[in-house]
């Protein structure tokens, strides 16, 4: 914790005084009237991925079919296009990316083709604070063939309900796991595990590896090909900007290329041949491979404007600010929240290599404190039992968003605001 840091308005205006990204903010819509913390469910329409979707909308008006040839990017390849510059924010290597499918359809495709069960090995670990999604396709695929849902899938255990110790999860790869399937960061509570730790314990015990990366790709860098991560699968929409349900992304380490998709797909198939119309299936010989159906070129306009500016401002320069801003968070929630009636409590690892990019405040009362930021323009989001999730994230939000949301929380508790609502979620948190 940086020791000069104070609890003032004009303390956080100097941090935004000498923030190198502070540029990036006009590149944004923000929403009117709002400090928006909720970029790690969904990101911000960037001027960049407006233009985007105009110009594919553009080149539909004007060249229909031609398109898929002619528009600017050309929409056949444009999945493995963007594969290629999404390539740099993961540390994979060309073509070990493409941008495909949605979140969980790629994650059933890549449980099609790497879960590979035997007699002794049948098992898949993951771990009980995991996003249900995931679980519902593990579970899914386990029954699909003939094995038990339940005792099939082992579920590493929270020691505080927050966070999972690598300790454990290496415990936990027995000889009858052939698979393990965990998020790199907790959408929850924030945690970042430690993927190159967990890569080479699940290798050296005979079992392959892959990572839901959606509350990490765009906030933290990684270097997957390096670490010999054998899969992973994200979401566009939350750090990334892409846009509400945009198109997914997927890596594949290219040790495996050649690895028939487990949900084979004309997409997939080799570019040059693709309408040979072949009934013999001949795929990409790369991660290409792994597209199913005709890329969305719709939702896919906006991640191609939206990566634009994410490359622009820098992975490392964006971790850095990421850094910053959780840290002064947790700081000002330490000095200004934690004495308060029915104090908050930080639920975020506080060392910085444990962080991913947003905090999470617990408070018995946090549904309705929710609805009380919500209506003085501040826009979080809830995680029960008792969690509001705040993300500064660092290409539009600023130091001084972070100060005036946690006042706006002290407010709220010395006050009882919240009182004024009722307990119950909405129908999306």
């Amino acid at each position: 914790m940086d020791s000069s840091w104070q609890a003032t308005e004009d303390w956080a205006r100097r941090l935004d005084g000498e923030d190198p990204l502070a540029r990036f903010r006009e590149d944004f819509h923000r929403p009117a009237g709002t400090i928006y913390m909720d970029g790690n469910s969904l990101g911000l329409l960037s001027h960049s991925a407006e233009k985007a979707v105009l110009a594919a909308l553009a080149g539909w008006r004007d060249k229909a079919i031609g398109g898929w040839l002619e528009a600017d990017p050309p929409w056949f390849t444009l999945g493995e296009d963007l594969g290629r510059l999404q390539a740099a924010l993961v540390g994979a290597r060309p073509g070990e990316v493409v941008v495909t499918g949605s979140t969980t359809v790629n994650l059933h495709n890549l449980l099609g083709s790497f879960y590979r069960p035997s007699d002794q090995r049948r098992r898949i670990l993951a771990d009980e604070l995991d996003f249900p999604s995931d679980i519902y396709a593990m579970r899914g695929h386990l029954a699909l063939r003939g094995l038990d849902p339940e005792g099939d899938l082992m579920l590493v255990r929270s020691r505080d309900g927050r966070t999972i110790t690598e300790e454990d999860v290496v415990d936990a790869i027995t000889d009858e796991v052939a698979l393990v399937v965990l998020p790199s960061v907790f959408y929850r509570s924030g945690q970042l595990l430690d993927l190159p730790l967990l890569t080479r314990a699940a290798h050296e015990r005979g079992a392959l590896i892959g990572f839901d990366l959606s509350h990490s790709v765009g906030v933290v860098p990684h270097n997957l090909s390096d670490w010999d991560v054998d899969f992973a699968f994200w979401c566009n929409y939350k750090y990334l900007n892409g846009g509400p349900g945009c198109t997914a992304s997927l890596y594949v380490n290219q040790r495996h290329h050649g690895t028939p998709p487990g949900l084979a797909g004309w997409w997939g198939y080799k570019k040059d041949r693709q309408f040979d119309m072949s009934l013999e299936w001949e795929g990409a010989g790369d991660a290409g491979a792994w597209q199913i159906g005709t890329i969305p070129v719709l939702a896919t306009a906006a991640v191609a404007g939206a990566l634009r500016v994410t490359l622009e401002a820098g992975m490392e320069a964006i971790r850095a600010k990421s850094l910053r801003l959780t840290e002064y968070l947790i700081f000002l929630a330490d000095e200004l929240l934690s004495d308060a009636p029915d104090g908050f409590s930080v639920g975020t690892p506080r060392k910085p290599a444990r962080r991913g990019g947003h905090v999470a405040l617990e408070h018995p009362e946090a549904v309705r404190i929710v609805k009380a930021l919500c209506s003085r323009g501040v826009v979080p989001d809830f995680r029960p039992p008792d969690v509001i999730r705040l993300a500064p994230v660092p290409l539009y939000c600023t130091f001084e968003d972070v100060w005036q949301t946690v006042r706006h929380l002290q407010e709220i508790v010395e006050r009882r605001d919240y009182k004024h609502y009722p307990p119950g979620r909405g129908t999306i948190a």
